[in-house]
This record gives structure tokens, sequence and C-alpha cells, in this order.
């Protein structure tokens, strides 16, 4: 069967789609497998958005599923008086038999959403007013959510960012060497190793819980075509209880540095202080009303831990095989560590600076 017969027959499994007509791949995620697909609605041509969950990683799908869709139903009630409130949290699209998802016969689970038109999201920032723009909408998102309802919320991946389990598990693959690759990243691993006190910090500092989005990859946020402003935050597979930091972390691992995630050119990697500047305004203009004094005091910090974090994940999984993030060349997730390492090094640089500006502002 093709490609394109496959797509159309999951489709057919989910309401008021329409005829399909085409479908391809979409998006630069390395978890789910992402595909757009074009339909003929009433003689009008509409696009849409189908996933397959990779159960692998997210070992509860309905637990997931559960989570998205009491995390978008609350978000559209209350961006439901705004103007252009379709585009500002995504649809899901329910199965014909009304749940969220829809199972096929090989057991993959599988969601629709409502394309988002006008908008798209970026790998890399381009400006100081995109930064601002991201940072703005995620602790929008985080505002928002506050006020969702109990129960909690399912932890989709447990200790996702708990950071010092992650480096122990670092040790582990280090210590087992499965893929005879530790020689080759000895470098590397001596960095993690000397940085491992850090690991801890958030998870000792008493931070209250909130409902985080524990992956706010700047390109994960949508930006509208025309205006630039941040409309939509998207891949909601990680919202979850966590802390608001763990956020704010990730949008300074992701938006401060122009090189992408797996730069081979580690010249190009270096944190710009201007663009941690926007993110830092963007994020207090939305969550000043309720981020505490002690939230407050670890914003830089957390860019620095997140993005350790990350450089650790990507060493553990060059390690242990490349089981977790899809890799398209030999040492890819080495090259991802090393660049996080890089980028760790300039906020390293960075880091006083980087408090004296959080704290000059008011929340």
């Amino acid at each position: 069967m093709s490609v394109n017969n496959s797509i159309g027959s999951v489709a057919s499994n989910f309401q008021g789609c329409g005829e399909f007509i085409s479908a391809s791949p979409y998006g630069s995620g390395h978890i789910n497998d992402t595909w757009c697909a074009v339909f003929d609605r009433a003689g009008s041509r509409v696009r849409f958005i189908l996933q397959r969950i990779n159960h692998t990683v997210f070992k509860n799908p309905r637990a997931l599923m559960e989570n998205i869709q009491r995390v978008t139903t609350h978000l559209a009630a209350r961006v439901g008086c705004e103007a252009d409130a379709s585009r500002r949290a995504l649809t899901l699209i329910s199965a014909q038999d009304g749940r969220p998802w829809h199972q096929d016969a090989e057991g993959n689970y599988w969601r629709a959403y409502r394309f988002i038109e006008n908008a798209r999201s970026y790998d890399s920032v381009e400006s100081t007013e995109q930064a601002f723009q991201a940072a703005k909408a995620f602790g929008r998102f985080q505002q928002m959510l506050a006020t969702l309802p109990a129960p909690r919320l399912h932890d989709t991946i447990p200790d996702f960012h708990n950071t010092l389990r992650r480096f122990n598990a670092l040790e582990d693959v280090i210590e087992a060497d499965v893929a005879n690759r530790a020689i080759l990243a000895k470098q590397e691993i001596e960095f993690a190793i000397a940085r491992k006190s850090i690991s801890g910090v958030l998870i000792d500092a008493d931070l209250p819980e909130r409902v985080t989005h524990n992956d706010t990859k700047f390109n994960n946020v949508l930006l509208d075509d025309e205006t630039g402003e941040a409309i939509c935050v998207i891949d909601l597979d990680t919202v979850m209880p966590g802390l608001s930091l763990y956020d704010f972390g990730d949008m300074v691992r992701t938006a401060t540095s122009p090189a992408l995630e797996d730069e081979r050119d580690l010249s190009r990697v270096s944190m710009q202080f201007p663009l941690f500047e926007a993110l830092v305004r963007g994020y207090l203009a939305s969550v000043g009303g309720f981020l505490t004094k002690a939230e407050k005091h670890y914003m830089a910090f957390s860019g620095k831990l997140i993005t350790f974090e990350q450089g650790i994940r990507s060493l553990t999984d060059y390690l242990a095989g490349d089981l977790y993030y899809k890799v398209s060349r030999e040492g890819h997730n080495l090259d991802r560590c090393r660049t996080q390492f890089k980028l760790l090094e300039s906020i390293e640089q960075q880091e006083d600076k980087m408090d004296r500006l959080v704290n000059s502002l008011e929340i």
C-alpha cells in the first residue's frame, strides 16, 4: 500500500475531514510521524495534521491523549472570546467512535488536528521580536493552564526533566558502553561529569508545581505569517505537571543561538544576550502575575541546566546506540550533544550578566 493510500485509510477514521486527496510528511520532529493531509470538503480544499504517536517513547498513549484533550478544551475556552480564536489553540478532531484518537489494526495510535493556516514555525530564531513573541506565548500558555481544573494531569514521561536522573542514566550507559562508543565521546563524557553538581539544583529548590509544556523549543510555537505574532503553542505530548523553569530554560536553549541543534560548525553556536533579554521580557510579560521570587531567581540558571540536560540526553542516546532520537547520519546524536555543550559554555560565560538582567526587572 502506498503512503498516500495508507494515510487516506487512517484519515477515514476521523470525523468530518471530507474526501482524502493527498498527504506529505510535515515538520521536523524527532519522535512522532507527522503528515499534512489535504481533503476535499464540500468543494473546498482543507488541511489537517495527522500524527502517528510513538508509543515506544509515550508508553501510555491513552493517558497522553486524555491530557491533550483536557488541555486543548481548556485553552479553547480561555481564548474563545478573542479575535481569531480558532487559530489560538490546537483543535483535536474526534475519531469516528468519539475518542480523541484512533488505534489501527497494527496497534498504532493516531490523532488528527485542524491545520492552522497562515502561520508557521521556525527551526531557529531570526530576530529579538520573534524571541519575545515566543516567550510571551509560552508564558501565556502556563498562565492559562494555571486554572486547569483537577485532577492532576498524567505524567506522560515520568521524570522527563529530572536532570539528576538523566545524569544517572548517562552514567549507566557509560559503564555499559553497549555500542562501543565511549572512546569516541571521551571529551564529552568528561565535560558532563565535571558539571554533575548542577543536576539537582532545581529539584532541590522547592519550587511550585505548575502545568507546563516541558518541550518549549522555538519551533513549538506558530508565528502568524502577516503580523509575526505568536498565535499558538503546539506539540502538546509533554504537557504535564512540572516546573515553570523547565519551560523557560528550554526557551533559552533553543532560541538564543542562531545555530541548529545538530550544527557541526561549533563556531556558529553561542548564547546571544539580546535574544535572552527578549525571552526574559516576553516571558515576564505573561507570567509576572503568578511567578514567585524563587522561580525568578533561577531563570538564568534554568537555561544552563536545561541545555546541560539536553546535551546529556543526546550523549546518552549516542552511547546507547541511537534508540530514542531519529538520526540521519553517523554520529548525529554526538553532534547534537556537542552543540548543546558549546552553547552551555557560552551561557556559563554570560551567566552573571544574565542574572543581573533578570534581577533588574519587576514582576
